[in-house]
């Protein structure tokens, strides 16, 4: 939940004649909370039983642990978890319009994560939100807090390193649906005095978050991908995938978007 002072700080920027989206942006809120926070600033009381009553005093991990593993890389890429009107919260994923068999995916892993096995489709400009509503995200998802993931420490609960341990490729693949890419990359070689062009393929995952490079490329490490790191500047945001016997394997567990 966020804080009064967070509430006005974003209220402040609306009030300069910002838009939603580059309030958005730059504080990290969705933009439904900011909507929401200028009609009641001060956050609903919550009311919540001493212990789940999904989780229990332990918490129950999902019973479709791959779909979880792929939810898990999307929401650590392109997702957020915000309050609802009464005492639920709604996960949120953005997924690009370019890719529709990504949306279809997202939906079906939202449906089998989510207690209630619902999920929505919010159209937007260039990007569809895929919506669950449920009281038990910050269950399944402890990652979830105040202000961008880049700015705070993200870190899996040992819970989720033994789902991710046991379902790497669903991670990874999830995590390169949001924040990666394949692309073919080319050049040029003299042979025999004639100029050739030679093209080859690559992956390529680009995250501000320490904490989470760290995941991805601790997950590439466990299936034996090789990788390196391209900084951007000095901000070494960018981790590549170039080697073949590497890109042959995420092509056989990852693949293009679509």
């Amino acid at each position: 939940m966020y804080d009064v002072s967070t509430r006005k700080r974003a209220l402040a920027l609306v009030a300069q004649g910002r838009s939603l989206n580059s309030v958005s942006r730059e504080t990290g809120v969705s933009r439904a909370a900011i909507r929401s926070w200028q009609t009641r600033i001060e956050p609903l009381p919550r009311v919540r039983k001493t212990s789940c009553s999904l989780c229990g005093p332990k918490t129950e991990t999902p019973e479709n642990e791959a779909a979880y593993a792929y939810l898990l890389g999307l929401y650590l890429g392109d997702g957020c978890i915000s309050p609802g009107m009464r005492s639920g919260y709604f996960l949120r994923i953005a997924c690009a319009d370019a890719w529709p068999g990504l949306t279809d995916e997202c939906v079906a892993a939202v449906k089998a994560i989510n207690p209630s096995g619902k999920a929505s489709r919010v159209q937007a400009v260039g990007y569809t939100s895929v919506v669950g509503y449920n009281s038990h995200w910050p269950c399944l998802f402890p990652q979830h807090g105040p202000g961008k993931k880049h700015e705070r420490r993200i870190a899996l609960a040992p819970w989720q390193q033994i789902i991710v341990g046991a379902h790497p490729w669903e991670f990874i693949r999830g995590l390169i649906h949001s924040d990666g890419c394949r692309i073919t990359n080319w050049t040029t070689k003299i042979v025999n005095g004639v100029p050739k062009r030679y093209e080859y393929p690559r992956y390529f995952f680009s995250n501000k978050s320490d904490d989470i490079r760290g995941l991805f490329t601790g997950a590439l490490d466990t299936v034996g991908v090789e990788w390196t790191t391209l900084a951007r500047g000095s901000d070494p945001f960018n981790i590549s995938v170039a080697r073949k016997a590497s890109v042959a394997l995420m092509d056989a567990h990852v693949g293009p978007k679509y």
